[in-house]
C-alpha cells in the first residue's frame, strides 16, 4: 500500500506504530510534545510520558500490526489523516478501529501536537468481547 505524502514525522508516526517501535514512534514528538489519544481523555505530556505510553500499550497486543494511513490533509502545520488501525490480542482476538489525528508540527517538523479522535470504547469493547 502506499502511503499518503505527509510531513516526515507524521509519516514516521504511523511507520513507525506499523513497526511496533515506540522509540521511533515517540521521537516523532517534540521534547515538550502533547499527545491526546484519544480527545477528551487526560492529555499525555512530553516525549518521554508519550514513550512510556505507548510502551505500555504495544505488550498487549501480538501482534500489533499498527495504524495505516488512508488520506493526509497539509495546511502549512497542520496536518489532518484518516486511518485505520489493526492488532490481535493476547487472547487471538482481531481489534480493528479508525480515525482521524489532527497533528501541530513546530519550526523543527516535529510533532508538538496530536490530537486522536476514535471511539474508545469500541476499541476497548472488542478486548473485552
Amino acid at each position: 500500500m502506499t502511503m499518503p505524502a505527509m510531513p516526515a514525522a507524521v509519516l514516521e508516526f504511523f511507520t513507525a506504530s506499523q513497526r511496533g517501535d515506540a522509540e521511533a514512534w515517540a521521537a516523532t514528538f517534540a521534547e515538550n510534545g502533547v499527545f491526546h489519544d484519544p480527545v477528551g481523555t487526560p492529555p499525555i505530556l512530553g516525549r518521554n510520558a508519550i514513550h512510556d505510553f505507548i510502551a505500555g500499550v504495544l505488550p498487549n497486543f501480538e501482534p500489533f500490526l499498527g495504524l495505516t494511513p488512508h488520506q493526509a490533509h497539509t495546511v502549512g502545520a497542520s496536518v489532518a489523516v484518516s486511518w485505520s488501525g489493526a492488532a490481535v490480542s493476547l487472547s487471538g482476538r482481531p481489534v480493528n478501529w479508525s480515525g482521524i489525528n489532527v497533528y501541530e508540527l513546530d519550526a523543527d517538523g516535529l510533532i508538538a501536537e496530536a490530537k486522536a479522535y476514535f471511539n474508545r470504547e469500541i476499541f476497548q469493547a472488542q478486548l473485552k468481547g
